[in-house]
């Protein structure tokens, strides 16, 4: 009686998950990005509404391909309501090195001649604005928080106005492995992290903070190191990331 009612309950949590599933845009996105024998698998799934606003460029899976392994508009958070503007334009060149998660209200755009990577259980959380106009490395079980944005490019040509020289319009942003960028961040730019790094809330990242090597927290406008010897304990974590963004 325990094991049919526990298989009742499994069956209840897979028909909510394949009901909140966009299907027209996950076979849509699947079948114009990947070849054939890669879209049947349906390795990307779209929850909720998405705009696809442009798929010109490349898409690519390196990693074992699964069913449902990178999910966009999903709900992991505590937050579950949408304003229903997710928004999706890749002209550029996008890779994946395992699964990642996208909340709800992501805008994600990667430019012609850009590239993007997200490393294995790389994720972004609901309203995080990602620009790429040139390159964005985000490393393995890094995650970036809610109402964060990610903007490799001032979008503006800026120049030095004694000189007449011109500023670099866009600067790649690496974001290391295991790092924890708190809720509305600004990552900039010319941003790069070392490993096992965290990002307090409402900083603003525009350098490269390689110099203090893994295990810190890093604050501020612009941020500053805080703290050593700091950083989040992702294996206790670990499982329970998994089964919060788990697909069938």
């Amino acid at each position: 009686m325990i094991k049919i009612n526990q298989g009742m309950l499994l069956s209840r949590k897979n028909i909510k998950l394949i009901l909140s599933v966009n299907w027209i845009k996950t076979f849509y996105f699947n079948l114009k990005m990947f070849p054939f024998d890669v879209a049947i698998k349906l390795p990307v799934f779209f929850y909720g509404k998405v705009k696809l606003s442009s798929l010109r460029g490349e898409v690519i899976i390196d990693a074992p391909i699964k069913r449902g392994m990178i999910g966009f508009g999903q709900r992991f958070e505590k937050m579950s309501v949408e304003k229903g503007i997710s928004q999706v334009i890749v002209n550029g060149k996008l890779v994946f090195k395992g699964h990642a998660h996208f909340g709800k209200d992501v805008f994600f755009c990667v430019e012609d001649n850009a590239y993007c990577e997200f490393g294995f259980m790389g994720c972004l959380g609901s309203d995080v604005k990602l620009v790429c106009t040139k390159e964005i490395i985000i490393g393995e079980w890094a995650g970036i928080g809610y109402e964060s944005q990610v903007i490799d490019t001032n979008s503006h040509p800026m120049k030095n106005t004694l000189t007449g020289q011109y500023y670099p319009m866009s600067s790649s942003i690496r974001i290391g492995n295991y790092n924890a960028i708190s809720n509305r961040v600004s990552i900039m730019g010319g941003t790069k992290t070392p490993d096992h790094c965290v990002v307090a809330s409402n900083s603003l990242c525009n350098a490269d903070y390689r110099q203090f090597e893994n295990n810190v927290l890093l604050g501020g406008i612009p941020a500053k190191l805080i703290k050593t010897n700091f950083a989040r304990d992702w294996e206790i974590e670990k499982e329970m990331l998994k089964k919060a963004k788990r697909v069938l």
